[in-house]
């Protein structure tokens, strides 16, 4: 009786014992749903979350102004860096040729006092100069109004965007806002858009904040002192981000005069945080995941092998005849493995199409609207049910090959 003889006899033997064979595969489809079903949930809110924090700067990197430590180092004198200055940066913004969008931005102050006519904010406002690619760089949507425009940027002209809870201490009467005049570090800005409540991200509190074009607030710091300017630059294709890192820096070496050999004068840092934070998540998700299923699937294997072994006791007879007939212990063994991991294989392409359903189920009620076919997880849940069968079908299986044929044959 060669392999395949054996696999056909495994299937007439499931075929003869249907409701026991159903019943067997159902505990391991059980064990490949659960597996399957929590990973396919997993890969879709990862999916979903990856996508929203695309927003948030996960796929993007970041250049400032290097920090000067001062002092020395084992008696050579540390170099001095300058800070980048307003034109270096828009020079960058215009020669990078990587396709990616570019926000500019730099702190005015965190301490201003926003006046509307007789109302006026505490003085603990951020007044923050950006261009017109930072409100969507940083995931901040307008409840009221309009973004600035490239060229109000470019012209420096005097409009705010108001962050929520700035709105709320000065338009307390329920005013539209946009529109309104407010002054700000002794100068009027005409209020174009209210942002969206955003709460606390960070170091930063865009509610407690208002924005204007990077030009003004140059002119507003000017004689005080030098603001600290921040690149982002958000790449299109996520698979580009090195790529466009080792770009930016050959642009930036070389309006900064960098000399060959020399370290960078400025600062550039993927913005990794974010997405190591999700993978850290996830990861622990995918263990637990694992390890219902291991649970489960143990189950199932403790199971199929009670019942593998009451096969055996049965057949006791045909397993003596088979011996009488020439079968070697070899394939009485393979035999027996064989229709364990046919009643596997089974019960696990159920469970995965199960696992399949039952996970996009999940991810639809949580309102993400992505249809995940993990053909990762797919694999390995048929590999796995191998695996369960080869296990618990070779104890019976050893056992059926080492009857007696003689002994076999009187068996009742």
């Amino acid at each position: 009786m060669n392999l395949i003889e054996n696999f056909k006899e495994g299937l007439r033997s499931v075929q003869a014992n249907l409701l026991r064979s159903v019943l067997t595969a159902l505990i391991v489809a059980i064990g490949i749903t659960s597996l399957v079903g929590i990973l396919t949930a997993i890969d879709g809110i990862e999916q979903s979350v990856s996508s929203s924090l695309g927003s948030l700067g996960v796929n993007s990197f970041e250049i400032s102004s290097k920090w000067n430590r001062g002092g020395s180092s084992q008696g050579v004198k540390e170099r001095v860096y300058t800070q980048l200055t307003l034109n270096e940066c828009n020079r960058f913004i215009s020669e990078y040729k990587v396709p990616s969008n570019i926000s500019l931005s730099a702190t005015v102050t965190s301490l201003a006092e926003v006046k509307f006519l007789s109302e006026k904010t505490n003085p603990n406002v951020w007044v923050m100069g950006v261009n017109e690619h930072y409100a969507a760089l940083k995931g901040l949507t307008l409840k009221d109004g309009r973004n600035f425009s490239k060229f109000e940027v470019d012209q420096g002209s005097h409009v705010v965007l108001v962050g929520n809870t700035v709105y709320k201490n000065l338009f307390k009467n329920g005013e539209k806002g946009a529109g309104s005049a407010l002054t700000i570090l002794g100068t009027q800005f005409k209020v174009i858009g209210i942002l969206e409540k955003k709460g606390d991200f960070g170091e930063e509190n865009y509610d407690n904040m208002v924005m204007i074009p990077i030009r003004v607030a140059n002119q507003l710091s000017s004689g005080r002192r030098n603001l600290w300017y921040r690149l982002q630059v958000d790449v299109s294709r996520p698979d580009q981000v090195e790529y466009a890192m080792g770009e930016a820096r050959g642009v930036l070496r070389s309006i900064r005069h960098d000399r060959i050999g020399d370290e960078d004068s400025f600062d550039l840092e993927k913005s990794e945080s974010l997405s190591e934070s999700l993978d850290s998540i996830t990861s622990g998700l995918r263990y637990g995941g694992f390890g219902v299923g291991f649970v489960t699937l143990l189950g199932a294997s403790i199971a199929l092998m009670n019942i593998m072994l009451v096969s055996v006791t049965e057949r006791t007879r045909e397993v003596g005849v088979r011996k009488a007939l020439g079968a070697t212990p070899l394939r009485i063994r393979q035999q027996f493995v064989i229709e364990a991991i046919v009643v596997c294989i089974l019960g696990g392409i159920a469970g995965v199409i199960l696992g399949i359903i039952i996970g996009n189920v999940i991810t639809s009620i949580m309102n993400i609207k992505i249809f995940v076919i993990p053909w990762l997880w797919m694999l390995v849940g048929m590999l796995i049910c191998v695996f369960v069968g080869l296990i618990s079908g070779y104890y019976p299986a050893y056992k059926a090959s080492k009857l007696d044929p003689i002994e076999s044959l009187r068996f009742e």
